[in-house]
């Protein structure tokens, strides 16, 4: 039986793994200097929580002769997480012990080189496609594995292995570990690919868009010849990055399909007859074609793609819903960079037009709290009837960044009236605000409220259902 330990275990998808590895009867064991929820609690009800916080080399060491037979093994491979540095005591034993280090990416295409891989990469929808495949695939009984960033609506976890000939892999181009910074897309080697659009993030890997650019073109260039991939034709990067490799690959476009609104949802216009879907959002719709042309790649008929799709209610923080009620819709989206924030306010400017949009974006990441990225915002929240931005100072200390004054933010966003906030407290008291006006008869509009909240983090942990209460 398999040994495998986790450096960095409580990481999101690394202890998704280590729960799927531990369901196929591996013995697993890990370490970190910190977890949180939910990765504590999932682990905890596994029997995987660590029993202490820390580094111990002394887990990777061979069982001394005083130790009871079966009580301790030698670990057969570690997996190495992001969160992991170069001198972590772990890592050091291990190759010191000569046992094999393999990064996420790596290990999971150790366990499924003899499946078919489709891998959804690009900057930004990847969560989208990846959770639509699923989806459709689930609906029509077919048995794959997977890996998604995010919870996905009728499955129990986020990384599944089994005996399937066929799994789903969400490509990430962000570093794969300390010890391989190579992108993570570049260790899946697919037999099917998308490509769902290419805009400048992670600054603190990529200081420049032509370096971050230049992770996709090498991506393509790495895939076998003959590997079909699936690119958004609407995205100009994309089309550019496609043509340099088109001799290889077979390269098959997908755009945005026809359709119309009712009542704020979207109605596929298809060959079969109109498809309500419950995902508005003309980037959803692209999303959509993108997961669609695929599964009809791996068998399933046109119809049945739609069929399925009509159930697909979306993954999670990606324009969930969290609260609904008379004159008030609060939806929050996974939206962080400045194509995702451009994107996701168009779709429910599209969608609702008649609400008065109020739209609050946190700058949470390293690229989008650092000055050097900031002017990438420019004009991205100019559709909301209210914006606002906040970040903490405590987010910028975390991260290592220098202080950032509200005016130079407001300057950035190229947005005169944009309220930039830097005090958890004053966030919540003027969205409360703003909600209670819009929504008094005697206020110039008195249109119902959509509040958007966008980031990937938690806003320092604001209630937003006790905030967005009149």
């Amino acid at each position: 039986m398999k040994h495998i330990h986790f450096i960095a275990i409580g990481g999101a998808i690394m202890h998704q793994l280590a729960l799927a590895l531990q369901r196929q009867g591996y013995i697993v064991t890990g370490s970190d200097d910190e977890i949180t929820d939910p990765a504590k609690s999932n682990l905890k009800a596994a029997g995987l929580l660590p029993a202490e916080f820390g580094w111990f080399p002394e887990k990777i060491t061979p069982p001394s002769p005083s130790e009871r037979a079966g009580e301790r093994s030698s670990p057969d491979a570690i997996v190495l997480g992001m969160h992991a540095k170069a001198d972590n005591p772990e890592l050091l034993a291990a190759k010191k012990a000569g046992i094999p280090v393999y990064s996420f990416p790596q290990y999971v295409y150790e366990v499924s080189k003899n499946k078919k891989r489709v891998v959804v990469a690009g900057s930004h929808g990847k969560t989208t496609i990846t959770s639509m495949i699923m989806h459709i695939l689930k609906h029509q009984g077919i048995q794959f594995d997977y890996l998604v960033g995010a919870r996905v609506a009728g499955f129990d976890q986020s990384v599944q292995l089994t005996d399937a000939p066929l799994i789903i892999l969400e490509g990430d181009e962000y570093p794969a570990s300390v010890e391989e910074k190579r992108p993570k897309i570049f260790f899946y080697h697919p037999h099917i690919s998308v490509l769902s659009g290419i805009a400048w993030d992670h600054i603190n890997v990529f200081p420049t868009y032509e370096i971050y650019f230049n992770q996709f073109e090498q991506y393509l260039k790495g895939l076998d010849s003959g590997v079909k991939v699936f690119y958004n034709n609407e995205d100009n990067e994309v089309r550019r990055v496609i043509a340099g490799n088109s001799e290889k690959l077979v390269a098959l476009p997908y755009q945005t399909p026809p359709f119309h609104y009712a009542d704020g949802f979207p109605i596929m216009d298809t060959a079969d007859g109109p498809v309500k879907v419950s995902v508005f959002g003309r980037h959803n719709l692209l999303n959509m074609q993108a997961a669609i042309d695929v599964c009809m790649d791996l068998g399933i008929s046109e119809k049945d793609c739609y069929a399925a799709i009509a159930t697909f209610t979306g993954a999670a923080r990606r324009l969930e819903k969290v609260k609904e009620e008379d004159g008030l819709l609060v939806y929050r989206d996974f939206a962080h960079a400045p194509s995702k924030l451009k994107a996701t306010l168009t779709a429910v400017r599209e969608a609702y037009p008649d609400h008065h949009l109020v739209a609050c974006f946190e700058l949470h990441t390293f690229s989008s709290l650092n000055e050097q990225f900031l002017s990438e915002y420019a004009h991205s929240m100019d559709s909301a009837d209210d914006a606002i931005v906040y970040f903490s100072h405590h987010a910028l200390g975390l991260k290592g960044l220098p202080p950032l004054d509200p005016g130079t933010v407001r300057k950035y966003f190229a947005r005169n009236d944009v309220n930039v906030i830097d005090e958890r407290q004053k966030l919540e008291e003027t969205v409360r605000t703003l909600i209670v006006n819009q929504q008094k008869p005697t206020y110039p509009t008195g249109r119902p409220v959509f509040l958007l909240l966008m980031s990937s983090g938690t806003f320092d942990g604001i209630d937003w259902n006790t905030v967005s209460s009149r």
